[in-house]
């Protein structure tokens, strides 16, 4: 009886996790503002701009595409993952990834889109390489490569442990028909 109610206590508490993802939506609102001032700013300026500035301005306007889409990623499969599963209507939109990306593969792409933000601010970097000094550079550069390594670490890791549970893609199907 009473583990009964403990369990059933902690399987309710999974959605003490809903306000965390309602709260992660809400950060696209800042993101969306931050996009829109950068456009202004950019447009307010087009004249006097510089095409390096141009170029910094446009990589900081897909940073925010990356970062806003990440946050999407994971406030869908983790409230599918933890919570519920989120019924879409008939004839609404439906992603289709949506119901489909386990813990594992959320990682993984957690993990290809760090390194493609940690690209796009090392390439900031290096369109601005007269202003920044060496030392900080070459951070930036390793930085950037731990992240690499470590994304394709969890990729290998990921492959390796849980081959066996996932049904295989359609190459390699084909692959095995020959």
């Amino acid at each position: 009886m009473l583990e009964q109610i403990i369990e059933r206590l902690l399987y309710a508490s999974r959605w003490l996790l809903a306000p965390i993802y309602l709260g992660l939506s809400l950060t696209l609102v800042a993101l969306a503002f931050r996009l829109f001032q950068e456009i202004y700013h950019l447009f307010s300026h087009i004249l006097e701009i510089g095409e390096s500035d141009m170029v910094l301005v446009v990589l900081a306007l897909i940073d925010l595409s990356l970062v806003a889409s990440l946050v999407v990623m994971v406030m869908f499969s983790g409230y599918e993952n933890f919570v519920s599963r989120i019924d879409v209507r008939e004839g609404d939109d439906q992603l289709d990834w949506l119901g489909k990306m386990d813990s594992g593969t959320l990682k993984l792409k957690i993990a290809a889109s760090i390194v493609a933000i940690s690209s796009i601010h090392l390439l900031q970097e290096f369109v601005n390489i007269p202003q920044v000094p060496n030392d900080k550079l070459m951070w930036y550069v390793i930085i950037h490569l731990t992240f690499v390594v470590s994304a394709l670490l969890m990729g290998f890791l990921d492959r390796i442990a849980f081959a066996s549970h996932r049904p295989p893609s359609s190459h390699e199907v084909k692959d095995s028909s020959h």
